[in-house]
């Protein structure tokens, strides 16, 4: 089970899609050794020092939070159904409402098209709120994902971190 990091007032929460069974069995968010996260965290400025999955709630110190979109556990995120997303939405909703971070970055594309119910969107930020939160979609850092390169990825997140920091 993979429990979420988060705290009220954070200046961001990034939500993945749902755990990894890596991540789910360690305890430990973006754990999977191909998970290119904590790496492209660091890199684009979130943090001063890459951060290891099993330190992950020190995220807390830099105003950031994790959670997913989905609790349940697969080897891939494409495993999960419409309607897992449909009976997730109503517990997401309240929490981000009740801990209201500035920003809300959704890791890949699959839970905010789900969640929205939008056939396209564009990578960054998006015109909608969420429960009064900005809301940012990053490209997933998923070792699966390899159409982005690391310098890809930092790049896209650099970009929420200087208009968080701005």
């Amino acid at each position: 089970m993979l429990t979420d990091i988060i705290k009220p007032n954070l200046d961001v929460i990034f939500c993945g899609i749902n755990p990894g069974l890596k991540s789910s069995n360690d305890g430990h968010h973006f754990s999977g050794r191909s998970n290119r996260f904590w790496k492209v965290l660091h890199q684009s400025g979130f943090t001063p020092y890459e951060i290891e999955a099993v330190n992950d709630t020190v995220i807390l110190n830099f105003g950031c939070g994790l959670t997913t979109a989905v609790a349940r556990a697969t080897s891939r995120a494409d495993e999960l159904s419409k309607d897992e997303f449909d009976d997730a939405l109503e517990t997401f909703t309240t929490k981000i409402a009740e801990f209201h971070p500035q920003y809300l970055a959704f890791l890949g594309k699959a839970a905010y098209k789900a969640f929205f119910k939008k056939k396209e969107i564009p990578w960054g930020q998006q015109p909608e709120e969420f429960c009064g939160v900005k809301v940012w979609v990053l490209p997933n850092t998923s070792g699966l994902n390899r159409g982005f390169s690391l310098d890809d990825l930092v790049g896209y997140y650099k970009e929420l971190y200087q208009t968080i920091h701005q």
